[in-house]
């Protein structure tokens, strides 16, 4: 007989596996899967220094602590690439691509969290995670005193440009548009006096030898005066794409592609429910991320059991 789990964890970022320690020390039999290493976008961040307890460590050597502690109470893991979730009622059937592999689950925890938008320009892959960052609130600390380029002109982009232009000697906002955040935000930003912004620009590269030196960029008007800013480090602001379009069929996805989620992580679906940066949430962070996964197990497991006691 197939091995029915109790419930199947789709990303094993902070969200996931979290998610993953708190079902199995609930009794519950647990798989969790990811197609890449443990640690979701936590992998790529240079420098950790806001998550409870920790200290300052890499993004990496956080993730590694998370999936042993995973493995030391027992959970189950697995490399797969999930194409599919289907709602069978009181099954959930999860399809992977690798070798066509069906899991059966009681119940679901989506945490595939998101990807940031990348500009594709010259020098952003070489410079990321170590120069170029997409969480002020994570990276900013390691540029006081320095100066840093904020890519973009929404909310995001203008809210961490003032929280940057706090502890950096001078912050270069470069934005596609004009800035389109809230009107009093922009102009609170516009007052600072270590604040240069250049609207109407494309960024042309990231320019550095050993380490990230400076941004080149050009006006996009007829004059396409061309532009170069010396810097310390980089802040992109322009989007993000959910990671849902396997389980968009569900219907618990908003405009955005985020999982729509109640207080206690369910979703619309029973028995399927969301974690971490895939929800439609304000801030997106390690720790409100585990946060999320500790409720979604707790919520994942009370479901389970009331199946039980229907039966």
């Amino acid at each position: 007989m197939d091995t029915i789990y109790d419930v199947v964890i789709v990303g094993a970022g902070p969200a996931g596996m979290t998610a993953s320690i708190y079902a199995i020390r609930a009794n519950m039999k647990v798989l969790l899967l990811d197609r890449l290493a443990p640690g979701g976008q936590m992998v790529n961040t240079n420098e950790v220094e806001n998550y409870t307890g920790a200290g300052k460590l890499s993004g990496a050597e956080l993730a590694i602590k998370m999936f042993e502690h995973t493995q030391e109470l027992g959970v189950e893991f697995d490399y797969k690439t999930v194409t599919s979730i289907t709602d069978d009622g009181a099954l959930k059937t999860v399809t992977c691509e690798e070798d066509g592999a069906v899991f059966k689950a009681q119940s679901v925890i989506l945490a595939t969290g998101t990807v940031p938008r990348r500009l594709g320009v010259p020098g952003e892959d070489r410079w990321a995670g170590s120069g170029i960052s997409w969480g002020a609130i994570c990276d900013g600390a390691q540029y006081r005193g320095k100066e840093v380029v904020v890519i973009g002109g929404g909310n995001s982009a203008v809210e961490e440009s003032l929280f940057l232009s706090e502890i950096c000697t001078r912050v270069t906002i470069v934005t596609m548009l004009d800035l389109t955040a809230d009107p009093k935000a922009c102009d609170q930003l516009r007052c600072r006096d270590n604040v240069d912004i250049h609207v109407f620009q494309e960024v042309l590269e990231f320019t550095g030898e050993d380490r990230l030196t400076g941004i080149r960029f050009r006006s996009t008007g007829d004059d396409k005066t061309e532009r170069y800013v010396k810097c310390d480090g980089v802040f992109e602001y322009i989007g993000f794409q959910a990671s849902s379009k396997f389980f968009e069929g569900l219907g618990i996805t908003d405009r955005m592609g985020c999982i729509t989620v109640d207080s206690h992580m369910k979703t619309s679906v029973p028995g399927v429910f969301g974690a971490g940066d895939i929800t439609a949430k304000h801030l997106r962070q390690i720790v409100t991320s585990c946060s999320d996964g500790a409720i979604a197990a707790n919520s994942a497991s009370a479901y389970v059991k009331s199946l039980t006691c229907d039966r």
